[in-house]
C-alpha cells in the first residue's frame, strides 16, 4: 500500500471549496465570484427549514424598543424583501430584514400571526 500523504500541496484538495476572501468577502461556492457579483444564482438559494415560520419578541441591543422577529420563512432574498413590505405596510411601522430574519418595529405579533396563516403559512408564537 502507497503512501498519499504529501502527495499534494496543501490546500488543493478535491473537495475544498473557498467560501470566505479577505478581499473580497464573502464568496458564492458555485462560481467563485464575490457574492454581491455571483451569476451562478447558487448564493440565492432559500434556506431550508423545518417548514415553521416562528413569530417572536425580541428587546435585546435596541434600548428597551420592541421588534417583531419573523423567522424560518422559506423566501429567497427577494421574496423576503416583499413579504417584509407588505407586513410592514399591514402594521403601518417601519422594519426590516437581516440575515433571512424579518423585523418588524413594535409588537405586532397578533396581526403577523393572524397574516402569515391567511398566506397559507405554518405559523407559531415564539417566545413567552
Amino acid at each position: 500500500m502507497a503512501d498519499t500523504r504529501g502527495s499534494r500541496p496543501a490546500g488543493s484538495a478535491e473537495n475544498s471549496v473557498l467560501v470566505y476572501s479577505t478581499a473580497d468577502g464573502k464568496v458564492c461556492p458555485g462560481c467563485g465570484q464575490p457574492a454581491g457579483k455571483c451569476a451562478c444564482g447558487a448564493a440565492r438559494v432559500a434556506p431550508r427549514g423545518d417548514g415553521v415560520v416562528r413569530v417572536g419578541r425580541e428587546t435585546k441591543g435596541r434600548k428597551g424598543k420592541g421588534v417583531t422577529l419573523v423567522t424560518g420563512v422559506p423566501l429567497g432574498e427577494a421574496g423576503l424583501a416583499a413579504l417584509a413590505k407588505e407586513l410592514k405596510r399591514r402594521c403601518g411601522t417601519g422594519g426590516t430584514v437581516k440575515d433571512g430574519v424579518i423585523e418588524i418595529q413594535g409588537d405586532h405579533r397578533e396581526r403577523l400571526v393572524e397574516e402569515l396563516q391567511g398566506r397559507g403559512y405554518r405559523v407559531k408564537m415564539a417566545g413567552g
